[in-house]
Formats: C-alpha cells, sequence, structure tokens
C-alpha cells in the first residue's frame, strides 16, 4: 500500500507520466528473424466501434442477428501495426517451435497459410524470444482495432422468423455479394492502406486469426441467452467473419466452416504489457 501512494505521488508530480509517455513513444522494434526490425505497434484505448458478438443466434430455434452494440477496450492494448511476414515466422521454423510452411515465399512478403495452432506456436515462440508477452487478438479486440474496416455480418432480416426462406434468401445475397473474385497473391505490406487508427492492410486479402471460439447461443422467449462454446473452431476476421477449424492452414480447400472461405490465413499479433509499467497501469486504469 504504501509503494502504490508513493507512485501515486511521483504521476501526480508529473515525473512518472513524464517517463510513461516516453515509452508508449519508443515502441520497441523486435527482429525474431534478423530480417524485420521496424516492427510498430498500435496502442488502443478510446476506440469504439459498432458491433455483433459472433456465433450463431437462435431463437425458438430460428436463427437471428445477434443484437448490435457499441463497444470499447475493457483495457489499452497494443496491436501490430503491419501482420507478421514470412520471415519473422521462419525465425520460429528454424528454432523448431513452428512448423514448417507447405508454401515457399518471399521474406518480406506477408505470411499466409498458417493454421490457428500455428498462430498460437508464434505468439508463445515470439514471446519466450523476446521477454514481451504476445497472443492473438480476441475478436472484439480485432473489431475495436478494425474500427471502419469490421464488417457487420448482421442480414437485417427483421420480418417473421417463421418463415426461413427470407432468411435464407437474405443470407444467399450476402454470400453472392462476398464470392467476387479475392485476389489470393499475397501482397506488399501497404498495398491495401492505413485505416483511420493506423493499422495496415486491414480487411486486404489476408485474414487473421484470433483467439475467440465459435459460440451457438439460444435466446428464450424473454431474451435470456444460454452458450455453448466450440473451440475446436475459432474466429478469422478480414473482409468478413469466417469460422474456422483450428488445424487449417488453406480454407480454400473447402474447410472453412461457415460461408466463403477466406483468400488467405495469416497473423497480427497483440502485445502485452507486463512489468512495472503495467502495474502502474492497473493501478491507475489506463
Amino acid at each position: 500500500m504504501q509503494l502504490d501512494k508513493t507512485l501515486r505521488d511521483a504521476i501526480a508530480s508529473g515525473a512518472l507520466l513524464l517517463a510513461l509517455s516516453g515509452a508508449a513513444l519508443a515502441e520497441p522494434a523486435f527482429a525474431a528473424d534478423g530480417l524485420q526490425n521496424d516492427t510498430v505497434f498500435v496502442r488502443i484505448e478510446n476506440q469504439e466501434v459498432a458491433y455483433r458478438p459472433s456465433g450463431e443466434f437462435l431463437r425458438d430455434g430460428h436463427p437471428i442477428d445477434p443484437p448490435l452494440t457499441k463497444i470499447r477496450p475493457e483495457r489499452a492494448f497494443f496491436i501490430m501495426k503491419r501482420q507478421v511476414t514470412r520471415g519473422e515466422y521462419s525465425a520460429c521454423v528454424s528454432a523448431g517451435a513452428c512448423r514448417v510452411l507447405d508454401e515457399a515465399g518471399e521474406a518480406a512478403l506477408p505470411l499466409v497459410g498458417v493454421s490457428y495452432d500455428d498462430a498460437i506456436a508464434y505468439a508463445a515462440y515470439l514471446s519466450e524470444t523476446t521477454g514481451e508477452a504476445y497472443r492473438l487478438p480476441t475478436d472484439e479486440e480485432w473489431a475495436i482495432a478494425a474500427g471502419s474496416r469490421f464488417q457487420d455480418d448482421g442480414l437485417g432480416v427483421t420480418t417473421n422468423s417463421d418463415n426461413p426462406a427470407e432468411r435464407w434468401l437474405a443470407s444467399y445475397d450476402a454470400e453472392a455479394a462476398r464470392a467476387r473474385k479475392v485476389e489470393a497473391e499475397p501482397r506488399p505490406i501497404g498495398s491495401f492502406g492505413e485505416n483511420e487508427i493506423g493499422l495496415l492492410d486491414v480487411s486486404g486479402n489476408i485474414w487473421e486469426w484470433t483467439s475467440t471460439c465459435f459460440t451457438r447461443h439460444r435466446l428464450d422467449e424473454t431474451g435470456v441467452a444460454s452458450t455453448h462454446e466450440s473451440c475446436g473452431v475459432r474466429i478469422a476476421e478480414g473482409e468478413h467473419r469466417a469460422y474456422l477449424t483450428s488445424f487449417v492452414r488453406n480454407p480454400s480447400a473447402g474447410a472453412c466452416s461457415v460461408g466463403i472461405p477466406p483468400a488467405n490465413l495469416g497473423i497480427r499479433l497483440v502485445r502485452e504489457e507486463t512489468g512495472f509499467f503495467a502495474r502502474i497501469g492497473r493501478i491507475f486504469g489506463f
């Protein structure tokens, strides 16, 4: 308690606040592969986005749109400005911590052809190698970071749910709109531009794994939900939400659980705040 009071006094004096500001501006780079040393993390704090929870929502056995809400991060977090590259992943392969990719490619290009399991292995390797704590974003965190590029997957069907044809037709129209040919070949970092908070290539032709499991929600007549989580299926985010089994590397081979498959599967990581500055943030709520 005395230490916490001392820290609060230091913040109030402005000295520690200056140190924290300097730490936020001086984002650490990592060079786990010796090729890339320019990785920048964007701090997500107060951003808000319109969001529908992921998974399937059922009322009286009929599928319905999830409720649309506004969400903000529960706690500030840092997310990679760009996606992990093939060269960075190669270092994990060389160290024996990650599986070899199925196809060769240029080291500087964004990584594609990885499963959820591969993504988890790479985050664990990077955490151990650098001493930082890296992980996949949750679906909510990804949506907040994507901002205006997050795609609402609601169908907007508000008529009688006892007529399944209406929802089926709306779903068909949505899938048909997504079925336009997406260029599958990975493109250089920055090819799809930057969103309003500084992230590159969000919702381009690479979908990004999240840590969120597929969940089925059943609503009773009062709107109270019961849920069942299936973590053998995870969510990948991009031009649209995709539900995929965790070991899938190539969704075009027919392994997409729902809807039009993603063109490519890649990784963008969140960095957790640890150590002294993380404790300061927890004490003061930032």
